[in-house]
């Protein structure tokens, strides 16, 4: 058995640059834990935001001075090498993937998890590749399309990111109407996403191309609810996956019985949870073919900072890959 792993470390909360390649301890495994050799991560808005340890927030979960866990990543996928003694869904020779928001390590040779946590098999018709990169974007939309009223029309802003991509194809297989905002190099993109119609951000005002909608969702956290409003029908629904500017979309979603006296319009901020339920939904989905995820790029794991860094540029197009090796 190796005693050691190679892992992408960080002791401190910070820029991409403070990522270092390490050898560290190999994972134990508790008794319903799966062992995981991991051959893929990925990195994305949420990996970023636990580098730099922010919003602060999420410090009171990760360590408020410095991380609990020096090694991030969410995703993974890979083959289970060892199973605790009580472990009954999988065996060794799996090919799993899974996300873990709580105890990362997607960026290490190896990782342990519970059985009843966000795991699953491989469907066999997706690569271990696409598996690595199912669940972070997904199931943040899920989260959001579990609020929203059947056959509702749904403006998606930013549809080429993680989230959004992977919301426009979800919302498309629970029978939402869908329109999208994208830049001009990504407009083909997204129609090929399912998208009903597709607006280039760079050339078009959404305000005055968007049809009236039942629910706008900001995948990519960069509108405003005074703005999104001009195109909410009375009744509709305002959701983002940001905080918002001051972070006022969670305020306005608590002060929502009061504020939609005033506009019409409703403000919702739903916080995603990591459950076993919603990969066994993605699965699903990636069997039939109504969910594939975007890849743009694939970076080495010595490349991991330059792999944050352009992640961090706000340019990214579905997901980036990271290749355990």
């Amino acid at each position: 058995m190796i005693k050691n792993m190679k892992a992408a470390v960080n002791k401190t909360y910070g820029p991409p640059s403070i990522i270092s390649i390490e050898e560290i301890n190999k994972p134990n495994i508790k008794d319903s834990d799966v062992l995981v050799k991991v051959y893929f991560s990925s990195v994305n808005r949420t990996d970023a935001g636990f580098l730099r340890g922010k919003p602060f927030a999420t410090r009171f979960f990760t360590g408020i001075i410095k991380p609990k866990y020096i090694s991030v990543g969410c995703e993974f996928s890979g083959i289970v090498e060892a199973i605790g003694s009580q472990v009954k869904h999988f065996k060794p020779g799996d090919k799993v993937f899974g996300f873990d928001d709580q105890n990362f390590s997607g960026y290490a040779e190896y990782k342990a998890i519970d059985e009843s946590k966000m795991i699953e098999t491989v469907p066999g018709n997706i690569s271990l590749k696409q598996a690595a990169v199912s669940l972070e974007g997904a199931h943040y939309a899920l989260f959001y399309i579990y609020k929203i009223p059947k056959g509702s029309k749904v403006f998606v802003n930013g549809a080429t990111g993680a989230i959004g991509s992977a919301a426009v194809q979800l919302l498309k297989a629970h029978g939402h109407y869908v329109e999208a905002s994208s830049t001009t190099k990504q407009k083909e993109t997204v129609k090929k996403l399912g998208a009903d119609k597709v607006i280039d951000w760079e050339k078009q005002d959404i305000t005055d191309e968007a049809s009236k909608c039942d629910v706008y969702f900001d995948s990519v956290g960069k509108s405003r609810f005074k703005e999104a409003r001009k195109i909410l029908n009375p009744g509709g629904l305002y959701m983002s996956s940001e905080l918002g500017h001051k972070g006022e979309n969670p305020i306005l979603s608590l002060i929502n019985p009061i504020q939609k006296i005033f506009t019409k319009r409703n403000i919702k901020f739903p916080l995603p949870k990591t459950r076993k339920k919603e990969a066994n939904i993605i699965k699903k989905h990636l069997e039939d073919g109504t969910f594939v995820p975007l890849i743009e790029k694939q970076y080495s794991m010595k490349d991991i900072p330059k792999a944050f860094e352009y992640v961090e540029t706000g340019k990214k197009v579905g997901n980036i890959l990271i290749r355990i090796d």
